[in-house]
């Protein structure tokens, strides 16, 4: 309330760009709690539910004080002043505004930046999807019936009956559920094997309908599919709260862990400064400002609409952040970690599983050396589901239920990143090409998604948990770094700078941490790949360090450059650019 009063002073006789720019497409005003899904979708990918799970290997202390404190404090504001500046600013991204609000050299290089880090988060958030999806009929089946589902509802909601939200919600929510609920039989049926993908076919499937879903208008699949997803993801967290408190789990993780000070078997570092790029989405997230400023601005109805959006919305995946902290928690520690490592290395630990072969039984599935988090996180859950008075015998649903519900908090993230890497691939081949510009042109657009597909489906491929998460990590966290460089810089230059602190703090923390862990992903992880005696480590290596090199680089560039920027404002040097004048 006191941002919104005095640094955003939202106010809803401004007409917003989803009117004054509407064409059907991009910009399209959207009702408040359809667009508070569509966003919310777009920015709870995997890291809220899959950076806890693998941060509760510094134990669960760490991860929960850090969730509490980087939402309220510093996540939750970078969304809201996002969402509010792009919208103020025609809808236009942040940076385009970078390159008027700062200087073109800033521009330039947040464009670069964020074209980087969105491939490579776009490759951390797939990961989960194919490591849980991965010769998994049942969930595999469950997560392709909510594609032809999300297409009839776009077309239900905003052509055939235009506003009957309420019926379309009916509808979609009761048809996934039943995909969940006979999925089962759909997999042991002689259908089963067209569902039965590896890990490489699922990467390829994943691209080819991301290329879909980012050519076609936000109307048709985007948004009814993140607003689908969404009351499946507030209903299933809304549940597991509920179950938390219910069955009260007991915490088997302790408070803090030995791994605290590094050489832990998931996350290679300690826990300063690998914990916050763990956490990464859970508590803040360049990405979301990437979200708020590239897709969610275009649909703003109304200024007061941004505070329940970009506020609220961040807040709610503080909350599943904390609840997948606990969820992982209550598994014990060598349960855990024999699901969340390969076999060599569970072995190399020499720990014994506890009540791992009882859960694979139950689930009906082989769950141990799937690394990634997220099956041990459905895990987790369908173990507290199937605890409910009423609920026994019913876990292999809850599991294959938990792993839909992960899967569709992803891809719909993956579907929006996708997109906003085709604006910015367009943003830039424009000023080469002019054809090229334009959005409504097909070739360009399919050249620039293909593009993009391409980037991040090459990290999918060759990587592994160990090597694309950390760099996801930094990559979002950098990214976070550069929004609130920006950010701290347009409330300086409106002539607020009593009120830059609300931006600046937070960009203080999150440029130490990060810049910290970047510098060690390189040194202690990625250039020892790179001259490691394993000739097929080399590319990977290269390729990892020399992308992570370019994002660090970037980000210091955007720092001297509003530091720059904001001296001179302050100083008097350089004129202050209010909205109006940002715009003209």
């Amino acid at each position: 309330m006191f941002i919104a009063r005095s640094v955003w002073i939202l106010d809803d006789s401004r007409v917003t760009p989803a009117h004054r720019k509407y064409d059907g497409a991009n910009y399209y005003p959207t009702s408040r709690w359809v667009l508070f899904g569509s966003h919310f979708a777009a920015i709870a990918g995997s890291g809220p539910l899959i950076g806890p799970v693998l941060a509760a290997q510094f134990g669960y202390a760490p991860g929960l004080i850090w969730l509490v404190a980087g939402v309220c404090l510093a996540g939750a504001v970078q969304d809201s002043f996002w969402l509010w500046a792009s919208t103020r600013r025609s809808g236009r991204s942040l940076a385009d505004i970078a390159r008027t609000d700062v200087s073109p050299v800033a521009g330039i290089t947040a464009a670069i930046a964020i074209l980087f880090i969105t491939v490579i988060a776009m490759a951390g958030l797939g990961l989960a999807v194919v490591n849980a999806l991965a010769e998994s009929a049942w969930g595999t089946f469950t997560i392709a019936v909510t594609i032809p589902v999300a297409v009839f509802m776009g077309y239900y909601m905003f052509q055939w009956r235009k506003g009957r939200v309420t019926e379309a919600t009916v509808i979609g929510v009761v048809i996934t559920i039943l995909a969940v609920v006979f999925g089962k039989n759909i997999a042991e049926s002689a259908f089963g094997h067209w569902f039965l993908l590896s890990r490489h076919q699922l990467t390829v499937v994943m691209a080819i309908y991301t290329v879909a879903a980012s050519i076609l208008p936000v109307w048709m699949l985007l948004t009814p599919r993140a607003y689908l997803s969404t009351f499946m993801k507030i209903g299933t967290i809304v549940l597991l709260v509920f179950g938390v408190i219910i069955i009260n789990p007991t915490l088997e993780a302790p408070a803090f862990s030995s791994y605290v000070s590094g050489g832990g078997p998931i996350i290679p570092g300690p826990l300063f400064p690998f914990l916050f790029i763990t956490i990464a989405c859970g508590a803040i997230s360049g990405f979301h400002a990437v979200i708020a400023s590239s897709t969610t601005s275009k649909m703003v109805n109304k200024e007061t609409d941004i505070r329940p959006i970009g506020y609220g919305a961040m807040l709610v995946e503080g909350l599943v952040g904390i609840v997948a902290i606990i969820t992982a928690a209550s598994l014990h520690p060598n349960d855990y970690f024999a699901i969340n490592t390969s076999a060599d290395v569970f072995q190399k630990l020499g720990l014994a599983t506890v009540n791992l072969p009882d859960l694979q039984s139950q689930v009906g599935e082989i769950v141990q050396a799937r690394p990634g988090g997220a099956v041990s996180l459905a895990v987790g859950m369908a173990h507290i589901f199937a605890r409910l008075p009423g609920m026994r015998g019913l876990m292999a649903y809850w599991y294959h239920f938990a792993i839909m519900f992960e899967a569709i908090f992803i891809l719909t993230t993956i579907d929006s990143g996708t997109r906003i890497g085709r604006f910015l691939v367009q943003e830039f081949g424009g000023r080469l090409w002019t054809p090229l510009g334009r959005t409504d042109w097909m070739p360009g657009t399919f050249f620039s998604t293909l593009l993009v597909v391409f980037g991040w489906s090459y990290f999918l491929w060759t990587g592994n948990i160990s090597t694309i998460w950390p760099m996801f990590g930094v990559a979002n966290q950098l990214l976070a770094v550069v929004a609130l460089a920006v950010a701290t810089t347009l409330v300086i230059n409106s002539g607020k700078l009593k009120y830059a602190w609300v931006t600046g703090l937070p960009l203080c923390f999150v440029a130490t941490t990060t810049l910290s862990a970047g510098v060690m992903n390189v040194t202690d992880n990625f250039w020892p790949m790179a001259v490691s005696p394993d000739p097929s480590l080399h590319v990977q290596g290269y390729v990892n360090s020399i992308c992570t090199s370019i994002m660090l680089v970037c980000a210091v560039i955007i720092l001297i450059s509003t530091a720059a920027r904001c001296l001179g404002v302050v100083r008097g040097r350089v004129p202050r650019l209010t909205m109006e004048t940002a715009d003209a």
